[in-house]
């Protein structure tokens, strides 16, 4: 658990960090442009065991996070402020829910105005997992943040989507989204 609360705390200091780039924000999706994930590079992890669909506007960035880890991926756009990350932890007993609600109390440590919009289990293409939605507060900035958690070969897998709050809505469908083209097997 201790390896999950540090590397959501990375997707935290991934998130901070592009709230701090002073780069110019990129335009507003034209009509058209706004597709689900499917429009992008279907991801394949974990020798096929996971995969999901990448938003056209996102690409692999875990050779550029700083990290060795090769149980780490990272996916973002050009400006920081979209990412995703999954992660592969150590084998883990514990229920998911109960992670789950340790994720909630630690990121709740680090940001007293979290506000947790769903916390449950999730039936994904035949596979429970648990799905915590939260936004999250740094520096200013307000984020989506969907973190998925899962276990693959009794190894807990942790996948956050986060996601620029400025428009809540909007930021809630991108992640489910992305989120509906996940399979886990």
């Amino acid at each position: 658990m201790r390896n999950l609360v540090k590397y959501v705390g990375i997707g935290l200091f991934v998130f901070g960090l592009a709230a701090c780039d002073n780069s110019e924000k990129t335009a507003p999706a034209k009509e058209g442009e706004a597709q689900s994930a499917e429009a992008g590079k279907t991801v394949s992890l974990l020798d096929g065991k996971l995969n999901f669909s990448l938003p056209a506007d996102m690409t692999d960035q875990s050779g550029k996070v700083g990290t060795q880890a090769n149980n780490m991926h990272v996916y973002s756009d050009a400006t920081g402020q979209k990412a995703i990350i999954v992660i592969v932890g150590d084998s883990t007993d514990e229920a998911l829910d109960v992670l789950a609600k340790r994720l909630e109390e630690q990121q709740r440590t680090r940001d007293p105005q979290l506000q947790v919009v769903t916390n449950k289990a999730v039936d994904v293409k035949g596979q429970t997992l648990q799905q915590f939605d939260s936004i999250i507060s740094a520096r200013g900035q307000t984020a989506w943040s969907s973190v998925i958690l899962g276990k693959v070969d009794g190894k807990l897998l942790t996948m956050q989507i986060t996601l620029p709050a400025d428009d809540q809505q909007k930021a809630q469908r991108d992640a489910e989204s992305i989120i509906n083209t996940l399979t886990v097997q």
